[in-house]
């Protein structure tokens, strides 16, 4: 079968870009002669998966993609600079020959030197054992001592220009290198390409769509909210790595959280039997209890440590860009805007005095994007400029979200606890008070008038047995909390003017039992 002589161009024009790699679409029209032929095309990136090829023809006549398989090639590299190198790895090249001149040269002229040394010494011993025999020729003797002087001065001037300009080389040679590894990388000596066995009924143009994945390419979402007053702008934008060995120029990018390397299987049952058994004497005898500190989580994905990928709340989610994109393959993370939206918002200062002292500002707003909102991170801007750095978690279209926008310098709060333990009852309980005030205090300009409303929340013990009862005293809580839920989370809506001081007191009892134990 004939085979077209010269590759044929093969650009990326799509990109699915996936959590862990990526699906690469090209398209191209090719001229096709009537009968059997192989096209070769590219050259692709090396690293192209071979079982993930497909390849389509589209024409006027029938055509049909008879093989397609991925070919490479080791090509190593010239030992000397090809023309297609850029002016920075030339400039490089030349350093190092230059350095190497240099060396070369200074070597010789150490060479040099210790010749003009042992020449002198020679001198010296024929004048001393011609003083000894009585010869004496004191202008020739002259005339040759100054001769072997003058030399090495000469060559001595001509190894310090040397050694100066190695040293500048040296320099000029470290940053020339290291502009080089940022700006650019060593040239792929494994090339591929396509082979495409088809066969057409006539000759004519016809349209070429092969596709195929590709490793070493992954994706993040990342955010930049701008809070201007009551109104926050949310930026959403992809961090995008990839080092397939070749760059996306203009293609049109899409970003997929599909887990295509997920087994859809799902997990085999095993047996859990269960089984029963009297108590001992010892266990109806006492009720063995202890604390736990247990998180409050909404229904979701479960959180793993590290970056294990994208959290899409369990549904593959599918964001375009708008606009063309080029990603060079560098391996460095390429920022890609994906949406923008602009929404009113709320603010809370809110306070959890047994974790932190501090009284945060948090800014709650809802998901106007028409899309569902990644967790990732989120650059915090504000009137004064870059805040820090948040998190901002799923959030679903239309859904409320939140973000802290750090925490007020101006406020303070300072927790004392108190505990008291006393036994009651012909019963025998132990009965546990325990007693928490907290002062808060904000500390404001002259210029500020406004007051802000501080959300305290303190939390009691949630009981899971009837062995152990805990009760909130409201009487005796100053002033009596807003709202207690289920999960034992007191909250208070303090106003709290400029200058302003409140005192809060929470009292609550702990009561056992006789049998209780680990309390």
């Amino acid at each position: 079968m004939p085979t077209s002589p010269d590759p044929i161009a093969l650009p990326v024009t799509a990109v699915t870009c996936l959590e862990d790699r990526a699906h690469v679409e090209r398209t191209a029209v090719v001229d096709l002669a009537a009968g059997t032929r192989v096209l070769r095309l590219g050259p692709v990136s090396a690293l192209a998966v071979d079982h993930s090829l497909h390849a389509e023809l589209s024409a006027e006549h029938p055509v049909t993609v008879l093989d397609a398989r991925v070919v490479r090639e080791w090509t190593p590299r010239a030992p000397g600079p090809a023309d297609d190198d850029s002016a920075l790895r030339h400039r490089v090249r030349d350093l190092e020959e230059e350095q190497e001149a240099l060396g070369r040269q200074r070597e010789r002229l150490h060479t040099r030197l210790d010749l003009y040394g042992r020449l002198a010494g020679d001198l010296l011993r024929e004048i001393s054992e011609g003083a000894g025999l009585g010869e004496s020729d004191r202008t020739r003797w002259t005339r040759e001592l100054d001769r072997v002087d003058g030399e090495r001065d000469t060559c001595g001037e001509r190894l310090r220009a040397v050694d100066t300009r190695l040293t500048a080389l040296a320099a000029e040679l470290s940053d020339a290198r290291h502009a080089l590894a940022s700006a650019e990388t060593e040239p792929a000596e494994l090339v591929g390409h396509i082979e495409l066995t088809v066969r057409a009924a006539e000759a004519g143009p016809a349209g070429l769509r092969v596709a195929h994945l590709v490793p070493c390419a992954l994706w993040r979402p990342a955010y930049r909210a701008v809070l201007d007053g009551d109104s926050l702008t949310l930026d959403t934008d992809a961090m995008v790595w990839q080092r397939t060995g070749e760059d996306w120029t203009n293609v049109r990018l899409t970003l997929s959280t599909a887990r295509s390397a997920l087994a859809t299987e799902p997990p085999r049952l095993a047996e859990d039997r269960l089984t029963l058994r009297d108590r001992s004497a010892a266990e109806r005898r006492t009720v063995q209890v202890e604390l736990r500190e247990e998180e409050i989580t909404d229904l979701g994905p479960a959180p793993v440590q590290g970056l294990p990928g994208v959290d899409d709340g369990g549904e593959a989610r599918v964001l375009h860009c708008d606009t063309p994109v080029s990603v060079p393959s560098d391996g460095r993370a390429h920022r890609v805007p994906l949406s923008s939206f602009e929404t009113p918002t709320s603010t809370e200062y809110a306070c959890s005095p047994e974790l932190s002292p501090l009284v945060g500002r948090l800014v709650r707003f809802g998901n106007r994007s028409g899309h569902a909102l990644l967790a990732g991170p989120v650059d915090l801007v504000s009137g004064s400029g870059f805040l820090g750095r948040g998190t901002l978690d799923f959030t679903a279209p239309g859904a409320p979200a939140v973000l802290a926008f750090g925490s007020r310098d101006d406020h303070r709060v300072v927790r004392r606890t108190e505990e008291t333990r006393d036994t009651a009852g012909l019963a025998q309980r132990t009965v546990t008070t325990r007693t928490v005030r907290l002062h808060l205090s904000r500390f404001s300009g002259p210029a500020e008038r406004h007051e802000h409303l501080v959300v305290v929340r303190e939390r009691v013990p949630v009981s899971e047995t009837s062995a152990v009862e805990v009760n909130l005293r409201r009487e005796a809580c100053s002033p009596p909390p807003d709202d207690v839920d289920a999960d034992g989370i007191v909250r208070w809506n303090v106003p709290l003017p400029p200058g302003g001081r409140r005192t809060l007191q929470l009292v609550y009892e702990v009561s056992t039992s006789a049998k209780v134990h680990g309390l």
